[in-house]
């Protein structure tokens, strides 16, 4: 009776663990398809900010924006080879002036209206000048947009935007045998998209991808679709079911991709191989004298520790079990980051938390929050997003990071950190690209307003000395005419090379029109500044690079009390002085 009762129990402990290993295996699916997802709608929003980039640098629609006269052919023959050479079948191509009236649309006749009441984005855009990226619903679809200001002589006067759609995303997704419905979140909806693209509803909620499965589509509307609008997943039918958050300008919900993957398609370890495998054993082991029973199952015991191990193991992502005292135990994936150490025990002889490598910035997890310990403060706030920036060896890391209570009695606590680099570098390119000149690679005009409102914030509150340099080319429109705009451009990048191997290092050097650049500098006074700047004007007249060329000087020292506007002002007449004294001068204000 005890070996029957011993087999018994195990058989039980096999069927509990086959579950937790199917549950494991579901959970982490959900996962992969939430990440593939994220990582095809942030490549088509890189790609749709290239498109519409590669078209703003286009010096015919300056032209063009300028006389209000937009050819439509050209962008019908963009359009169609965009279709034709590339996954891209939707493109549509919106061009506006500098007051967000429509001058041409791609997808439409219509234009003349002005769009600054119903387009926050837009709005946005004008007011910040710089480009932007965002999901929204507009009277045709739900769409990602790329909004790219265009300048000429840094004098804002348009706007090009690039509409991209959901369709290749279901289609990417489709190859990896998971199918999707991208719906949006509102009801309300449904009044604003007076032409809706695909014409699919469910129960008045649109849906933006016309490839959406109608029969999945009829199973969301008899469960009630409202029921998968949040990031869980679902055991349904034969299916995983998770759904995908998209987020509009400000943050807030404004659809989901709900993606379905039938559990039969999942590639996974043969479990009921696992199970039978092990009972087989069992029985053969229970036939035989107690003692080789009790030694075999504590085999099992530890084979399946280390199995479970093994899984956590094969994440990609940092698993952390912590507790008051520090690190208790890490993945496997914790030493492909960390991999100046062999084991836990050699990383806890330096270190015994993690947070001794974070990078103290706004925006990202600190060691202390408001003087909760960060582990603390991830765990009360678990519905918050948490990001950390990390520096191991001469590398920064950016994750995402999550934490929950594995034991109250021992106070453990299990730390999932997702490498999310790609995605926050991202977001960094594009700021960079946004202040960035895009001939000389030094600060633009908006990278100037940025550092000089800063930089006269700072020299108020802390009475430091702070000075401006203006300057430019002399006659650089009989450059242009004389030798052609390459040799001016070339002129450019040169002297630019020339002027910021002579800076110090903590210098913001600009350029902020045509021939135009400005160099703030912190802690130096009137005659620190002039004397630079002379020596910048002997260095320049003296060079000859490329063709020869000498540079006027406005040279100013903040006054206390005036705003970032009143010293550019100053530097600028200093500026137009040196110009009406002969050029090739340095003149202060």
């Amino acid at each position: 009776m005890f070996l029957v009762f011993v087999a018994w129990k195990y058989v039980d402990v096999l069927k509990s663990k086959r579950i937790q290993l199917e549950t494991s295996i579901q959970a982490k699916e959900a996962m992969s398809m939430h990440q593939k997802a994220e990582n095809l709608i942030l490549q088509k929003q890189k790609a749709t900010v290239a498109i519409a980039l590669s078209i703003a640098n286009d010096k015919k629609l300056i032209e063009n924006i300028e006389n209000k006269k937009i050819p439509s052919k050209y962008y019908e023959e963009l359009v169609k080879n965009l279709s034709e050479s590339t996954l891209y079948k939707n493109v549509w191509i919106q061009v506006l002036d500098k007051d967000a009236t429509s001058l041409y649309r791609s997808w439409s006749d219509k234009k003349g209206d002005n769009l600054l009441d119903i387009r926050e984005d837009l709005l946005e855009a004008i007011k910040s000048k710089k480009i932007t990226c965002s999901i929204s619903v507009g009277k045709f679809n739900l769409s990602i947009k790329a909004i790219v200001p265009v300048f000429k002589n840094e004098k804002f006067i348009g706007i090009i935007e690039v509409i991209s759609h959901f369709n290749s995303i279901s289609k990417n997704l489709k190859k990896s045998k998971t199918d999707s419905i991208v719906v949006v979140a509102k009801k309300e909806y449904k009044k604003q998209l007076t032409n809706p693209f695909t014409k699919l509803f469910i129960d008045d909620y649109y849906v933006a991808n016309f490839d959406a499965p109608k029969e999945l589509m009829k199973y969301l509307e008899d469960n009630g679709i409202e029921n998968y609008f949040n990031d869980d997943y679902k055991i349904e039918n034969g299916y995983i079911i998770t759904s995908h958050e998209l987020l509009d300008i400000k943050n807030a919900p404004i659809a989901y991709l709900i993606m379905f993957k039938k559990i039969s398609n999942i590639s996974s370890v043969d479990l009921d191989f696992y199970v039978y495998k092990w009972f087989t054993i069992g029985i053969i082991i229970l036939m035989s004298i107690a003692i080789i029973i009790i030694a075999v199952m504590f085999y099992i015991y530890t084979r399946d520790k280390d199995y479970y191990k093994d899984i956590i193991d094969t994440s990609k992502n940092m698993i952390i079990v912590h507790d008051k005292n520090g690190m208790k135990q890490v993945n496997r994936t914790f030493f492909k980051y960390f991999s100046m150490y062999s084991s836990l025990e050699e990383f806890k002889k330096e270190h015994n938390y993690i947070c001794d490598f974070f990078i103290d910035e706004d925006g990202y997890l600190q060691k202390n929050i408001d003087g909760i310990e960060w582990v603390k403060a991830v765990v009360q706030n678990s519905e918050q997003h948490h990001k950390v920036k990390l520096k191991i060896g001469d590398k920064e890391y950016y994750f995402s990071v999550s934490a929950s209570i594995v034991s109250q009695e021992s106070n453990h606590i299990a730390i999932i950190m997702s490498n999310i680099s790609e995605q926050e570098k991202y977001k960094n390119e594009l700021e960079h690209l946004s202040i960035t000149d895009s001939l000389t690679g030094i600060g633009n005009r908006r990278y100037f307003q940025q550092k000089i409102e800063e930089e006269t914030l700072r020299a108020k509150r802390y009475v430091n000395p702070l000075s401006l340099i203006i300057f430019d080319v002399d006659h650089f429109k009989k450059v242009n005419d004389k030798y052609g705009h390459n040799v001016g451009d070339e002129v450019l990048k040169e002297y630019t090379k020339l002027v910021a191997s002579m800076l110090r290092t903590n210098d913001i050097f600009c350029r902020i029109g045509g021939e135009e650049f400005i160099i703030i500098l912190p802690h130096a006074t009137k005659d620190d500044a002039k004397s630079i700047a002379e020596k910048l004007r002997v260095k320049i007249q003296e060079s000859k690079k490329i063709i020869p060329i000498t540079m006027s000087f406005g040279v100013v020292e903040y006054i206390k009390g005036e705003d970032s506007e009143a010293i550019f002002k100053r530097a600028d007449q200093a500026l137009y002085k040196a110009k009406d004294s002969g050029r090739n001068i340095v003149v202060t204000g």
